[in-house]
């Protein structure tokens, strides 16, 4: 009987854990090299950890950085660089030896968990956007014949100039001398692959460019009467959410809506030219800080409200041999010597801040998420059928069926009871708000 019971509460437990995972919010940040005075990687990873970073996206695939994140549990992005497209494109053995040689080297001891093929390739100079989905499907055949392919994800990242339109959001759509020749080839291979759009987004450069017209607290995500988008009616709260929704607009213009975005860069820049407006370290300071929060707060775009923000702030450390404005050289949350630019919370501060889950309750108003709502559901019905369970087991009875000589069992079953039953008084408040949920229309 103890046997029985405990194979039981097994398969409980895990049922109990798989409806209670959610996808979750991320924030990573990129890690440029650009600069003759960063500390070695070994020291880089380091920092990492201390801040409770565990994403981490990198502009190549450089050995000593793969080699010092093995075995450290963070996750990595890599990138094929723009000038290799072509070779990738022309010729699938370029692309078999270059993923045995930048990739299955060292995963899954570094945990890669996708490959930017190239960057914002369609401002690319070198006029490198012919070659990018043939480049992307070559190494996708080469992880697939190392049967990584379902581990890593292949994305490409895109400015926000790929739009044609992007104000009002609603009206976003991409130019269209790009849609046939490759964002739509772009867009299948993603939804083919179970991948996702990356993209670069920069409220900083919209700002800087119409001073006149955005309010800085707006692209802050300080507080502001917000921005009604006059063809959907949502109303926007921050020009970061506006640039994200702009870009699922657009796809979903072209019946792509299905793919996901993840924010690949995003930043302010602590300090600028005389004309570069809003380059400041306070303003660095309230947008990556208010953007954190905003990711990590687990809510989607009004566009896309069920799904979460990942989100790779740029940039780890202000690099010094870029090149261009002196912006360039300043989006760096850290200075070289591993000293904060500015004091934000990153996400280990967050974590530990944040609430326990048992107070977040699926409370039923227009905003709420109807998924959400299913799990407090699936949580309040597991929880009275536990209760129930454990009022028939009769703990007291002398005759309990886990009066067992198995102790061992008999505790593990024991704990687990009792460990459920008290939770269920928590998660049956959850079956109230379920229902209430209907009255709102959700």
């Amino acid at each position: 009987m103890a046997d029985s019971l405990a194979f039981f509460f097994s398969l409980l437990l895990i049922f109990t854990l798989s409806i209670t995972s959610e996808a979750a919010p991320s924030i990573g940040i990129n890690y440029g090299r650009v600069a003759n005075d960063l500390p070695p990687p070994s020291k880089v990873v380091q920092l990492l950890k201390s801040q409770g970073i565990t994403r981490v996206k990198l502009y190549d695939t450089d050995a000593t950085v793969l080699s010092a994140l093995s075995n450290t549990g963070i996750k990595v992005v890599v990138a094929m660089p723009n000038e290799l497209l072509s070779s990738a494109a022309g010729d699938q053995s370029f692309a078999d030896n270059w993923v045995k040689a930048n990739i299955s080297a060292y995963h899954p001891a570094t945990q890669i968990e996708a490959i930017a093929v190239g960057n914002e390739v369609f401002v690319d100079p070198n006029n490198t956007t012919n070659y990018l989905v043939p480049a992307m499907n070559n190494v996708y055949n080469s992880l697939k014949k190392l049967n990584l392919h379902n581990d890593i994800k292949i994305s490409s990242p895109i400015a926000l100039s790929a739009l044609s339109s992007s104000y009002p959001t609603s009206s976003g759509s991409f130019k269209s001398d790009l849609v046939e020749p490759v964002i739509k080839p772009l867009l299948e291979f993603l939804r083919k692959t179970g991948s996702y759009l990356m993209v670069n987004a920069y409220p900083f450069f919209a700002y800087a460019a119409n001073s006149d017209k955005i309010n800085l607290s707006y692209a802050l995500f300080e507080n502001n009467p917000g921005v009604v988008d006059s063809g959907n009616g949502f109303k926007y709260n921050s020009l970061f959410d506006a640039q994200v929704d702009a870009v699922n607009a657009a796809t979903s213009a072209l019946q792509y809506g299905d793919v996901k975005i993840v924010v690949s860069e995003t930043g302010w820049p602590s300090k600028g030219d005389s004309n570069e407006i809003g380059a400041s370290e306070a303003n660095a300071a309230s947008y990556n800080g208010n953007l954190v929060k905003r990711v990590l707060n687990g809510s989607g775009t009004p566009l896309r409200p069920n799904d979460p923000l990942n989100v790779f702030l740029f940039a780890l450390f202000n690099e010094n041999q870029k090149p261009g404005p002196t912006s360039e050289r300043n989006y760096g949350l850290f200075y070289p010597t591993e000293q904060k630019v500015y004091d934000i919370p990153l996400p280990v501060a967050e974590v530990e801040a944040a609430p326990s889950n048992m107070g977040n309750w699926c409370v039923a108003n227009g905003g709420a998420a109807a998924e959400k709502c299913h799990v407090a559901l699936a949580r309040a019905i597991l929880a009275v059928l536990l209760m129930l369970l454990r009022n028939l087991l009769d703990l007291g009875s002398v005759n309990s069926p886990l009066d067992t000589e198995d102790e061992e069992w008999s505790w593990i079953i024991r704990s687990l009871v009792l460990f459920h039953g008290s939770v269920g008084f928590w998660w049956l408040r959850n079956l109230r708000y379920y229902f209430d949920s209907f009255s709102y229309g959700i």
